[in-house]
């Protein structure tokens, strides 16, 4: 679906949703606005690194360190970049669009997406404290293993 029609379409319900109710309407779009506005620092600052960090790198370096060919060695480096950072989801998959069409591989892209969304080594102080050592180490060694395993089997299938 083209992102016109997506358009087309949120237009046409919140049209819709305004003609229902205007009150509520109008107070979502505000609490819309105040939750783009708390997210907007963030997305800035990490659209600015990376556009410095795909500026800098070129698609040789790029496709060195995490290209296919790179193989254990580019996986390890995917891992660990995915498990040290913390990036929004909505700011993750354009960057890991941008990485593939910089000359990363498949297996390495799913690596620094699983381990970035799974595992949490900059959060595992907060969760220690809600969950207790044990389950936190036990939940992130468990998501590990478990990007190993999958980054693995979709690098070798793509």
């Amino acid at each position: 679906m083209s992102a016109l029609a997506l358009y087309a379409i949120a237009f046409m319900l919140l049209a819709l949703s305004f003609m229902k109710s205007r009150e509520k309407t109008t107070l979502a779009l505000k609490k819309a606005w105040k939750s783009f506005e708390g997210i907007l620092p963030q997305f800035l600052s990490v659209l600015v690194f990376i556009g410095i960090t795909l500026a800098v790198l070129d698609k040789e370096t790029i496709t060195w360190l995490l290209g296919k060919e790179s193989g254990a060695m580019g996986m390890a480096i995917a891992a660990v970049l995915g498990s040290v950072t913390l990036i929004p989801g909505f700011i993750a998959f354009p960057l890991a669009a941008s990485l593939l069409a910089a000359g990363a591989g498949y297996g390495q892209t799913a690596m620094f997406l699983t381990t970035l969304m799974m595992v949490g080594v900059v959060t595992m102080p907060l969760e220690t404290a809600y969950f207790g050592k044990r389950l936190a180490v036990r939940r992130n060694a468990l998501a590990f293993i478990y990007a190993v395993l999958s980054s693995v089997a979709l690098g070798a299938w793509l």
